[in-house]
């Protein structure tokens, strides 16, 4: 799972890479100083995974983990090759999920694009940018299906009434408009998926808070507190943090707030958690919400798809309480599958093939 990290010049985007994967990056107060996307891999910290690898005498210890891939800043114009302009819209088409930074800290040492703060209108250029791109997009298919359905073709006929209501959503210039349109289409959204949008892409606003104890008051003075998926940070002290020990975070009372954010990104894209365990591994798996225990068991080899027999299965927390595997068989807490169950986020799977 890939997640981008975007946002206007200067608004700590860089910083939070820094401190969500340790790796040193630029991070310079002016505009652009990242030009190529900077990536790395984070894991997503589970007490299960410790636990069960407890239980089961494990060698090694697996999470799951999210790619976060550090995007150049954003100005208003891009679509239009204003800044990084159209560089900087591919590197958003590579990502599965959008984590957009939003400014709401006052420094007058560190610039802002736009010599403001306005939380409001940062997110309203981000994603003005990506409506625009998008319309181009569209407009170029439905150039194209236009001269399909000249034969009468019925699936271009379907595809291009879709993709003209998709392009009336876009022109409303609302980012969630746009996307209650896609989620209403169910089945259909096959038939315009290969178009790729920006707009297809879930968000999740990352608030860069001097006081994210304060996030509500403020999302309020802006007219934000419709957002659903969000998450505050002070970004700058989250950096700090890298240097101190656990010791000394417990001393100044300090707590790091990244978990959370991995957590919700992890969430923004409706993956849940399997496990497996035994002695050579415990590991945490992703697989979407609603996934049958074969499509569940792709995850891990093809053939535990294809050559699916049944699964052996307990949620977490009765393996926990029973303490063994054994026990749990007597207790009857140990289900024997088929094709048909869906998997539940903290199963214990054990694939028969």
């Amino acid at each position: 799972m890939k997640i981008g990290i975007v946002g206007l010049p200067n608004v700590g985007k860089s910083t939070l890479f820094k401190a969500l994967t340790k790796i040193q990056v630029d991070i310079n107060n002016y505009p652009f100083c990242t030009i190529e996307p900077n990536t790395g891999i984070v894991e997503v910290l589970d007490t299960r995974i410790d636990k069960l690898a407890k239980l089961s005498s494990s060698k090694k210890k697996i999470y799951s983990t999210i790619e976060f891939v550090d995007i150049a800043g954003l100005v208003e114009g891009a679509s239009e090759g204003q800044g990084l302009g159209n560089k900087f819209l591919h590197n958003i088409r590579e990502v599965d999920a959008i984590a957009q930074v939003v400014r709401l800290f006052k420094n007058d040492n560190i610039t802002h694009v736009k010599e403001r703060i306005n939380p409001k209108e940062d997110i309203e250029i981000i994603n003005t940018e990506l409506i625009l791109t998008d319309l181009e997009t569209v407009k170029n298919r439905i150039e194209k299906l236009s001269k399909q359905t000249k034969t009468g073709d019925k699936k271009a006929l379907k595809i291009l009434a879709i993709t003209k209501k998709l392009e009336e959503s876009l022109n409303s210039n609302n980012l969630d408009f746009v996307q209650n349109f896609v989620n209403s289409l169910g089945e259909d959204f096959n038939l315009i998926k290969d178009l790729c949008l920006l707009s297809f892409k879930p968000i999740l606003y990352v608030f860069n808070s001097s006081q994210p104890e304060k996030i509500k008051i403020e999302l309020k003075k802006f007219n934000l507190n419709k957002f659903k998926n969000w998450v505050a940070i002070d970004i700058k002290t989250e950096e700090e943090l890298l240097d101190l020990n656990d010791q000394e975070k417990i001393e100044l009372e300090l707590k790091s707030e990244l978990n959370e954010l991995v957590k919700k990104s992890y969430q923004l894209l409706n993956l849940i958690t399997f496990l497996t365990t035994g002695k050579a591994e415990t590991r945490a798996w992703q697989t979407p919400l609603n996934s049958t225990a074969p499509e569940a068991g792709k995850v891990i080899h093809s053939d535990f798809q294809e050559k699916f027999i049944k699964a052996e299965i307990i949620s977490y927390e009765k393996l926990i309480k029973a303490n063994s595997k054994t026990k749990s068989r007597d207790l009857g807490w140990l289900q024997t599958v088929g094709k048909d169950y869906i998997v539940q986020d903290g199963d214990v799977i054990e694939f028969k093939i």
